[in-house]
């Protein structure tokens, strides 16, 4: 069954041509109501008991829902055509900008992933003893609350809280796992008359919490503490900092779904291999740290990865994947929003990507200035850093004509600003840009007077397959006469190049390469490369012993990145005893001319083993006057006649 729309122009503050919409999305769209969420609120009810309805209007969701509860149905899905179309100063068409939306809300949703977490109440509370303790007695009552305090003079005369001694070493863990390790620990003994006595100090206690209130004022006892769940953190100083965590930490009891960001594919990671460091791109920006080294591969703890989505958008092999929602998803709204756009009409979109903070600016835009332009079509993301060079070359070639990143005040700006430099690298200096506001105003005046970006591709393009695959299919369709493209040194995509002359074939980098980039001949000494499947992740080089190995960041746009080229190729050498073929010439040669002279091969015949193939050379060290592999004489066996002859002297 089609959906149908369900519009409002607000109390005629929109302009909606419901025939125009409908032609554009092939939906049912019913003409506008012009208060659909008070007097006009039983056509909602009515469409709402017999349709699969979208409902146009995000700002009385509360109404919408209960009024959904009421008729025993499902919640419907809410679009907000309003604020991001409906209320603009532009005075052109916003028919194909709501179509675009319009499409893009009817995608299929991706289910969500989740792990429950179990807080049972349990918070340690550190800072001065007044701070400390008056946070305690209003906590005591919903939670087991402990304080701990530096010095024993300020043990509180009181068994309502527990109170330990010590100093906070170390700290780790997140919302209903936090472990912490206290120095010069002591713990009250509550027996005794008078003054609460403490047990003997102990150094490196173990305990674990669900949540940790801070109220030092002091260092963070993690990086990015505002993104650490079930760390509340305020300065002491400011009152109404202190009881907004107070209040935070009450509710923090019970079982919590903790979302799952990423997904990790361990064998595509190029981290590490035999003990020599590769790619750490993803390891170098977590703001949370909860990606560490595994050995050859990186591991991220769910319980302290926040969700930002850096790690998925430079990840060079696809090992680390924003998952909620997947990147798959990213592609295809990008994809419906162009297709769409100028399906209903429209030219040379604009795109304009953001997070919720940003939505809220939209919002303010709209209803107080002059909102935005026909041509911008927000799509907004859980995790704008999640949005990469990948998602934004694709969005070119699918009829963007510009991509602007806006920022939250939490995204990781060093991230985005070098996503974006990749981005107009691969797509053009003038298509790609970071969107630096704050104010709403200043927002829409900076898309309004932005310079006319240059005309969009010809012939979209809606390339599918991995990031990597997505963004040089999108290269190769914005870029169809260009062979190579330069990149900002960094990028995830280049040449190896070889030194001829100082490569002796040894081959460690093949062994080593994690994608299969580079790779060696089985019937003579040669060394492949293909440049597509590189990572630019600097093992080769690393493990080169020569030091013969370079990196040349470009994108590759021809057919030849796709097959294997060879970087280094030798005449093999053939084993002076048998002819067969093995090693490299000059590889032979170069070990005989440093081995020549030195005491352990003044033999001729050692020094001329160095030129045979491996049988051979075994053959040779058998028989050998020194063989190697000889042992004592073996005794001579006993006979018959022996055991007589001994019989006989005796």
């Amino acid at each position: 069954m089609s959906k149908t729309l369900i519009t409002c122009d607000c109390l005629g503050t929109q302009a909606i041509d419901s025939q125009a919409l409908s032609d554009a999305t092939g939906l049912t769209v019913k003409s506008p109501c012009s208060a659909l969420c008070t007097s006009q609120i039983e056509q909602a009810a009515e469409a709402l008991g017999s349709e699969d309805v979208i409902i146009c209007c995000t700002q009385e969701a509360r109404i919408f829902e209960a009024l959904a509860a009421e008729l025993d149905r499902e919640a419907p899905p809410l679009l907000d055509l309003r604020n991001r179309a409906g209320w603009t100063d532009d005075t052109a068409t916003n028919i194909p900008k709501m179509s675009a939306l319009i499409a893009e809300a009817t995608l299929p949703a991706e289910p969500g992933k989740s792990m429950d977490v179990i807080s049972e109440g349990l918070c340690l509370i550190l800072g001065q003893p007044d701070i400390a303790m008056a946070a305690a007695e209003q906590l005591k009552d919903h939670l087991g609350v402990t304080v701990l305090l530096e010095q024993p003079d300020d043990l509180p005369d009181t068994r309502a809280y527990d109170v330990v001694i010590g100093d906070l070493r170390r700290a780790e863990g997140a919302l209903g796992q936090f472990r912490v390790v206290i120095d010069r620990l002591q713990q009250v003994n509550p027996g005794g008359r008078g003054a609460f006595a403490l047990t003997e100090p102990q150094d490196g206690g173990v305990s674990e919490c669900d949540i940790i209130l801070d109220l030092r004022g002091d260092t963070p006892l993690f990086p990015a503490p505002e993104k650490r769940e079930g760390y509340l953190r305020a300065d002491p100083s400011h009152a109404p900092s202190v009881a907004s965590v107070v209040m935070d930490a009450s509710h923090l009891v019970g079982t919590f779904e903790k979302p799952l960001y990423v997904r990790v594919e361990p064998l595509l990671c190029a981290h590490s291999r035999a003990e020599q460091t590769g790619c750490n791109r993803c390891l170098d920006l977590c703001p949370t740290g909860a990606i560490t080294s595994a050995g050859e591969h990186v591991s991220i703890d769910p319980m302290i990865c926040a969700g930002c989505g850096a790690c998925s958008s430079v990840c060079p092999s696809g090992a680390v994947s924003y998952d909620a929602p997947p990147v798959g998803l990213t592609f295809r709204r990008v994809q419906t929003l162009a297709q769409a756009y100028l399906s209903a009409g429209g030219e040379a979109p604009r795109l304009l990507v953001h997070d919720a903070h940003g939505t809220e600016m939209i919002h303010l835009a709209a209803r107080h200035g002059r909102g935005l332009p026909a041509d911008v079509m927000p799509l907004e993301m859980d995790a704008i850093g999640a949005f990469g060079h990948a998602e934004a070359v694709a969005a070119l070639a699918a009829g963007f004509a510009h991509v602007a990143l806006l920022p939250g005040p939490g995204a990781d700006r060093d991230a985005m600003t070098a996503q974006v430099a990749l981005s107009a690298a691969i797509g053009g200096e003038a298509r790609v840009s970071l969107l630096d506001v704050t104010d709403p105003d200043a927002m829409s005046d900076a898309l309004y007077g932005a310079d006319t970006p240059p005309a969009p591709v010809a012939n979209p393009v809606r390339p599918m397959g991995t990031r990597r695959q997505i963004a040089r299919q999108a290269a190769r369709a914005l870029h169809p006469d260009t062979e190579h493209l330069p990149l900002p040194e960094g990028a995830p995509y280049g040449a190896v190049l070889v030194n001829t002359d100082t490569c002796t074939l040894c081959l460690s980098c093949v062994s080593l390469c994690p994608s299969g980039a580079l790779g060696d001949n089985q019937d003579k000494p040669q060394l492949r490369f293909q440049e597509d499947a590189c990572l630019q992740c600097g093992l080769c080089a690393n493990i080169c012993p020569e030091d013969a190995i370079t990196y040349e960041p470009r994108l590759d746009l021809t057919d030849a990145a796709l097959r294997q080229e060879v970087l280094n190729e030798e005449e093999p050498f053939a084993c002076v005893e048998c002819g067969n073929l093995f090693g490299s010439k000059s590889a032979i040669d170069r070990i005989t001319e440093k081995l020549t002279g030195h005491s352990m091969f003044s033999d001729p015949a050692k020094l001329r083993m160095i030129q045979m193939c491996d049988d051979c050379r075994v053959n040779a060290q058998f028989h050998s006057t020194d063989n190697p592999f000889a042992g004592k004489e073996r005794p001579k066996p006993r006979t018959t006649e022996d055991y007589f002859s001994d019989r006989k002297d005796h």
